[in-house]
């Protein structure tokens, strides 16, 4: 049911290597705040029932504008200064919904995944408790220490993990109760902090989309830009 489906739209970064000066997940494409495209994707699927948006610090006011002419937005709240503080702000905020509520964690910076992509998550969630979705590599990956090619996995093995990432909220609550409690935490992804912690919880993969780009250096923009002036859904 759609009610039990909460997208959390993690915003929470300065992104430093854009050198804006400000977060690039409010910096315009397409005219309008890379941010607005994100929440728009979930506020038009009709399988996401809320959304909740995790802000850097010191930017709430602005994220709350982009935000609230969505009807499905639900909260605007302070993230940390991780991707796993921001998730556990987001856990916060859903303390007291059931374990069997359907969320989704997504990269802000990624705004232009499609609905077909969400429907694949949402779908996968139906069989599993943790999801994640990804790219084939198509590139030969290495694995380097000290400058020098150590391994040479195969490249069939190897998938780029994109957002957004879905879970059961009991499984991510516990995969993060777990991690709080281990000094060594260390962590880029939500997925990454379940097969650490929750070893025995398979992930499965379902297949991303090109078009799910991640904005991240300043050439990044101008592709942005490309990809809204065709922008749907």
């Amino acid at each position: 049911m759609a009610t039990r489906t909460v997208a959390v739209v993690l915003a929470g970064g300065v992104g430093e290597r854009m050198g804006a000066g400000r977060p690039k997940q409010l910096i315009d494409v397409g005219g309008r705040p890379m941010l607005a495209h994100a929440i728009d994707r979930f506020d038009t699927h009709p399988g996401i029932g809320e959304v909740v948006v995790v802000m850097a610090a010191g930017h709430l006011r602005e994220a709350a504008a982009v935000a609230a002419p969505f009807r499905k937005t639900a909260a605007v709240i302070e993230g940390g200064d991780t991707r796993t503080a921001s998730t556990i702000a987001a856990l916060r905020t859903l303390s007291g919904r059931p374990d069997d509520v359907r969320v989704l964690f997504h990269d802000a910076a990624r705004p232009f995944v499609d609905h077909p992509v969400i429907d694949r998550v949402l779908d996968a969630l139906d069989a599993h408790e943790a999801v994640a979705v990804g790219l084939p590599a198509s590139d030969t990956m290495v694995v380097v220490e000290d400058g020098v090619v150590v391994s040479m996995p195969p490249r069939e093995t190897m998938f780029r993990f994109q957002t957004p990432q879905g879970f059961r909220l009991g499984t991510i609550r516990k995969a993060y109760e777990l991690a709080l409690a281990d000094p060594e935490l260390r962590a880029t992804d939500d997925c990454g902090i379940v097969h650490r912690y929750l070893p025995d919880v398979p992930i499965r993969v379902v297949a991303g989309s090109e078009r799910n780009l991640k904005v991240t250096q300043p050439l990044d923009v101008v592709v942005a830009e490309h990809l809204a002036t065709g922008d749907t859904p």
